[in-house]
């Protein structure tokens, strides 16, 4: 059974950085695209970012652009979010998530999810 785990979440002021880490387990990696999904308090569950199987490709929200970075390391199974310029509407749960047919922005079409972790920004 492929697993996730989400780490490196936080509280940091507006403009601080934080790097999440979804490291995965249980299958082949590079056989999966994946994707970065954030839910904020009393709001639905939402696309942030997403990265091929290759890590050549990657498609980001709007509200993200310029902001975030995706990548990933397939020799160590890991995926990355690069959180810069962070702002207090960045608060959320952040999800990771694997998809074995391809980058997608529609949560229905990943297989696998982590538990989340909370990143906080404070004004």
């Amino acid at each position: 059974q492929v697993q996730l785990v989400e780490s490196g979440g936080g509280l940091v002021q507006a403009g601080g950085s934080l790097r999440l880490s979804c490291a995965v387990s249980g299958g082949t990696f590079r056989s999966y695209a994946m994707g970065w999904f954030r839910q904020a308090p009393g709001k639905e569950r939402e696309f942030v970012a997403t990265i091929s199987k290759s890590g050549f490709t990657t498609y980001y929200t709007d509200s993200v652009k310029g902001r975030f970075t995706i990548s990933r390391d397939n020799a160590k199974n890991t995926m990355y979010l690069q959180m810069n310029g962070l702002k207090p509407e960045d608060t959320a749960v952040y999800y990771c998530a694997a998809n074995p047919k391809g980058t997608s922005y529609y949560q229905r079409e990943y297989n696998y999810w982590g538990q989340g972790t909370q990143v906080t920004v404070s004004s």
